[in-house]
C-alpha cells in the first residue's frame, strides 16, 4: 500500500508537467537569500519557490535553469511546461515543506530584471497631461496646432485616418536608476521637488524590431511595475527646453517590481486599477484603460526607434494624480514611504530618505 501511495504521488507530479497547463497561477522574481542570488516562483502573494533547487528535486525531466532572469524570459516557451509542472507540485504540497519553499516575507527582493533598456511614455493618460500643463514648473507641452497634431511621425508612427490623438512620445531613463521593492529613493541634493509616478511596464520578451502594432503582443513576456520617480526642479538655464535627463534618471529613480507577471496571467493589461499612496494617502487612482495609447501601440512605437531586447522595460506612462500637477504642489520627502500597486501585477512599495542616509 505505501509503494502504491509513493507511485501515485510520483505520477501526479508528472502530470502537470506532461499536460502543460498551469493550475497555479506565478510570478517570478530575483531574489538574495544569505548571499546566494537565485530566481523565485512567487505564489500567492506569499511563497517563494527556488525554481533550480525545485526543478532537482522533482521528479521528470530536468532542464537546465538560468541563473538570470533574461535568459529565463528568453527560454520561457521551452522551460514552460517545467515551470506549471514545479507550480503546481509546490502549491498542491502540504505537511511539512519541501526545503525549496521558502516564504516570501523572509527573502530579500532584488530587481527582477535588469534591463538593458528602459523606456517610458510621457503624457500617455489624458488627464495627466491636463494636469502638468497647469502644474508648476511643467516641462510639458501639448500641441494645439491641429494641422501638427494629424500627422504622424514619417517611418516611425502611421497615423490611421480618424486618428487624432497626440503621437506617442518615449523618453529614455537610465537603467543605473534601477532599485528594487524596498530599497530607499534617495532625493539627490538640492532637488526638493521630487515626484511619484505609478505605472505598468511590459516587459520584452525576445529581440523587437519594427514590430506592427497588431503583432506587438507576441514580442512582451509580461508585466510589471515602475515608480517613475521625478524631479520636477528643472533647470534654471532651460537650456535647450525640457532636460529629461535630470527629471528622470537620478540614482535610485526607477523603482521596479517586485516581480514580473507572464503574460498568459493577466487577463487584460489595459483594464487594471492602478493606485499610489504615499503616507497612507491616496494620490492617484486610476485605470490603465484610461492610456492614450495602449500597450501595443507603446511597444510598437518604441521598436521603431530600437530594436528592444529580451529583459527591457516599456513604461506606459502615468495617470493623473502626481505631486506636481496639484493647486498645492506635494512633493516626496525624507521619511515618506512610496507604495505604487496595479491590479494583477503587484505592489511596489519604497521608502524615500534624505541625501546624506545612510
Amino acid at each position: 500500500m505505501k509503494r502504491l501511495l509513493v507511485i501515485t504521488v510520483f505520477i501526479s507530479a508528472l502530470l502537470p508537467n506532461l499536460s502543460g497547463q498551469a493550475q497555479e497561477p506565478f510570478k517570478l522574481g530575483t531574489f538574495s537569500d544569505s548571499g546566494r542570488v537565485f530566481l523565485g516562483m512567487v505564489l500567492r502573494d506569499a511563497l517563494v519557490v527556488d525554481i533550480s533547487k525545485a526543478n532537482s528535486g522533482l521528479a521528470g525531466t530536468k532542464p537546465n535553469i538560468p541563473s538570470e532572469m533574461k535568459d529565463l524570459i528568453l527560454r520561457y516557451e521551452q522551460l514552460r511546461p517545467r515551470l506549471y509542472a514545479i507550480a503546481n507540485t509546490a502549491a498542491a504540497a502540504t505537511g511539512a515543506r519541501p526545503a525549496y519553499i521558502r516564504d516570501l516575507k523572509s527573502m530579500k527582493t532584488l530587481p527582477p530584471v535588469m534591463p538593458g533598456t528602459i523606456l517610458n511614455a510621457a503624457v500617455n493618460y489624458v488627464e495627466h497631461a491636463n494636469e502638468m500643463q497647469m502644474g508648476v514648473n511643467s516641462s510639458v507641452t501639448m500641441s494645439k496646432d491641429q494641422e501638427k497634431i494629424k500627422e504622424g511621425i514619417p517611418g516611425i508612427w502611421d497615423r490611421k485616418p480618424g486618428d487624432t490623438r497626440q503621437n506617442p512620445y518615449l523618453f529614455l531613463k537610465a537603467p543605473a536608476a534601477v532599485i528594487a521593492n524596498g530599497e530607499a529613493i534617495r532625493i539627490p541634493p538640492g532637488r526638493e521637488q521630487v515626484d511619484w509616478e505609478c505605472e505598468l511596464d511590459a516587459v520584452i520578451g525576445r529581440a523587437a524590431s519594427h514590430v506592427p502594432v497588431e503583432h506587438a503582443a507576441d514580442y512582451i513576456f509580461g508585466y510589471t511595475l515602475q515608480n517613475d520617480v521625478s524631479d520636477r526642479g528643472v533647470r534654471p538655464d532651460n537650456r535647450h527646453g525640457s532636460d529629461w535627463f535630470i527629471a528622470k534618471s537620478h540614482d535610485t529613480f526607477a523603482p521596479i517590481g517586485p516581480f514580473i507577471v507572464p503574460k498568459e496571467f493577466v487577463k487584460n493589461p489595459m483594464k487594471l486599477s492602478q493606485k499610489f499612496i504615499l503616507n497612507g494617502k491616496v494620490m492617484q487612482d486610476s485605470s490603465t484603460e484610461r492610456m492614450t495609447h495602449d500597450v501595443y501601440e507603446i511597444v510598437s512605437f518604441a521598436s521603431n526607434v530600437i530594436t528592444l531586447h529580451a529583459g527591457d522595460l516599456v513604461s506606459m506612462g502615468s495617470p493623473a494624480g502626481v505631486g506636481a500637477g496639484r493647486a498645492q504642489p506635494v512633493f516626496m520627502k525624507s521619511g515618506d514611504t512610496s507604495v505604487c500597486t496595479i491590479e494583477s501585477i503587484g505592489t511596489l512599495s519604497n521608502p524615500v530618505v534624505g541625501p546624506n542616509s545612510h
